[in-house]
């Protein structure tokens, strides 16, 4: 039997909610993506070109801390890892490459999902890939906060 995981980087808690229900959907194992540093309300102020995040989203080779106890045990494990995040400038934020980097993820299938009020996937899956060496990348689908868990498990099924 296959062993799945759930992962998910949620700065406000719309992506949480969405990654707990897909992983009670399809019997998965959940884990929390944490920045060393906890973002604030300010940090995520798209508006303002200083705020943290609008500066590490405009160099993508920034790779934010993990939390030192953010860590995956037994990654091996995992056959399917499906990854979760809110859309920030029309991609993954690089908190999710700088996961993703942390991990041999060779031969693994990793599956992204977001949460956006309007903003689509964009081209997250290609700009993820290169931190994904030896994977296949696959979803790329948007949802919005209130999906119901049997969306979320009759998408899930096509990738486990």
């Amino acid at each position: 039997m296959k062993k799945v995981l759930v992962t998910y980087f949620s700065a406000s808690g719309v992506t949480a909610k969405v990654a707990e229900k897909l992983a009670g959907s399809i019997g998965a194992d959940l884990f929390e993506i944490k920045p060393q540093v906890p973002y604030t309300e300010a940090d995520l102020d798209w508006t303002n070109g200083n705020s943290r995040s609008s500066v590490e989203m405009k160099d993508k080779s920034f790779r934010p801390e993990i939390a030192v106890e953010c860590k995956v045990e037994h990654m091996p494990e995992y056959d399917t890892i499906f990854v979760g995040f809110p859309i920030w400038w029309y991609v993954a934020p690089t908190i999710i490459n700088s996961f993703l980097e942390q991990y041999d993820l060779t031969g693994k299938k990793i599956v992204t999902f977001a949460t956006s009020g309007s903003s689509g996937m964009g081209s997250t899956n290609s700009e993820l890939a290169p931190s994904c060496k030896g994977a296949v990348i696959a979803g790329g689908e948007r949802f919005s906060a209130g999906v119901n868990a049997e969306k979320l498990k009759s998408w899930a099924e096509k990738f486990i």
